[in-house]
C-alpha cells in the first residue's frame, strides 16, 4: 500500500519580499511547501544545492547576477530540479535565454495564482510551460532566422565571458554605464572596459549596434 504523497517542494527566488509573500501564499494554497527564498542570484546559487528543490521559481531580474546567470550554474548542478522562470519581463531575448540554458518554464507575473500552481504541477510531467504569445512568438523569431541567410562576418555571442554578456543585456535594456556598473556591483571603468571588448570581439562598431544584435539573437 502506497503511503501518502510528500508535498512540492519550492524554492522562490525574487528580490521583492511582497512578491515572494504572494507566491508562497498562492502555491501553498495549492499544497505546495515553500522550503527556501532567496533575494539574489548569489543567495540562491548557495542554497539550492543544498536544499534540492523539486521547483525553483526564479526571477529573471535580480541583484548582482541574472535569474538567466543563476539558471546557467544551476540548472547542470540541479538536473532534478524544476527551474521556472517567474518574471515581469517578455522579451524574446530573455525567453529564448531561459530555454537555451535549461529553464522549463516561462511564465509572466501577471498570471492568476491557480495557473501558476497548475504550470509548475505540469513541469513534473515533462511539460515545457509557456504563455502561448510567447511561445508563438518565439517560434516565429526561430523560423524567421532559420529561413535567412546569416550575415556576413557574424560572430556567436559565445566568445564573450559570462561577465560580458551581462554587461551586453543590460546594455541592450538601455542601461547607462553608471546604471549597469551599480547593478553588477562593479566600477564604471570596469563597465567601458568590458564594452570595449565586446564591441572587438563581436565586430560591431557601436553599442547601438551590439545592443541590437543581442535583441535580435533568437
Amino acid at each position: 500500500m502506497n503511503g501518502p504523497v510528500s508535498p512540492l517542494r519550492v524554492m522562490i527566488v525574487d528580490d521583492h519580499p511582497l512578491v515572494r509573500s504572494a507566491v508562497a501564499r498562492a502555491i501553498s494554497a495549492d499544497g505546495m511547501t515553500v522550503v527556501a527564498e532567496a533575494a539574489t542570484g548569489e543567495e540562491a546559487l548557495a542554497l539550492a544545492p543544498r536544499i534540492a528543490p523539486d521547483i525553483l521559481l526564479l526571477d529573471i531580474t535580480l541583484p548582482g547576477l541574472s535569474g538567466v546567470q543563476v539558471l546557467r550554474e544551476l540548472a547542470p548542478r540541479l538536473p532534478a530540479t524544476k527551474i521556472v522562470m517567474l518574471t515581469v519581463s517578455s522579451q524574446d531575448r530573455d525567453v529564448a535565454d531561459a530555454m537555451r540554458y535549461g529553464a522549463r518554464g516561462y511564465l509572466t507575473k501577471d498570471l492568476s495564482p491557480e495557473a501558476l500552481a497548475r504550470s509548475l504541477r505540469a513541469t513534473l510531467t515533462g511539460e515545457l510551460v509557456i504563455p502561448r504569445r510567447l511561445a508563438g512568438r518565439l517560434l516565429a523569431r526561430m523560423l524567421q532566422r532559420g529561413m535567412s541567410e546569416p550575415e556576413a562576418g557574424s560572430v556567436p555571442l559565445d566568445r564573450l565571458t559570462r561577465r560580458e554578456l551581462d554587461v551586453l543585456r543590460l546594455l541592450a535594456d538601455g542601461l547607462g554605464d553608471r546604471d549597469i556598473a551599480t547593478a553588477l556591483t562593479i566600477s564604471r571603468r570596469t563597465v567601458e572596459t568590458h564594452v570595449s571588448s565586446i564591441l572587438r570581439k563581436l565586430s560591431v562598431p557601436n553599442r547601438a549596434a551590439v545592443a541590437r544584435r543581442y535583441r535580435d539573437e533568437p
